[in-house]
């Protein structure tokens, strides 16, 4: 099992950049692949990002594509969403999950991941 604590959420004005950060604890974080999702007021949890187990392959919503990067520090057991050129839309908690899934499986799909962190508010300001 593992444990996830994400950080870094905040109030930045549109055009900004913050950096989440998704610390795991537990058992080793190269166990799992790991995504972002977010949660806007009034609306369902929607997929942001996702990282493979080596970092050898990354998806992204069409929406953050070109603005958002995750990456991992599987030694530092992170995950990070570096997020730039931030818009109204954004605003959301940001949640973190881990999945021990191999093989082919939808990364969009919140139902495929296994754990999750407790969430952390961005709020973009116009």
């Amino acid at each position: 099992q593992v444990q996830l604590v994400e950080s870094g959420g905040g109030l930045v004005q549109a055009g900004g950049s913050l950096r989440l950060a998704c610390a795991a604890s537990g058992r080793t974080s190269s166990d799992y692949a790991m995504g972002w999702f977010r949660q806007a007021p009034g609306k369902e949890r929607g997929f942001v990002a996702h990282i493979s187990r080596s970092s050898g392959a990354t998806y992204y919503q069409d929406s953050v594509k070109g603005r958002f990067t995750i990456s991992r520090d599987n030694a530092k057991k992170t995950v990070y969403l570096q997020m730039n050129s931030l818009k109204p839309e954004d605003t959301a908690v940001y949640y973190c999950a881990a999945t021990q899934r191999r093989g082919t499986y939808y990364v969009y799909d919140d139902k495929n991941y296994d754990y999750w962190g407790q969430g952390t508010q961005v709020t973009v300001s116009s």
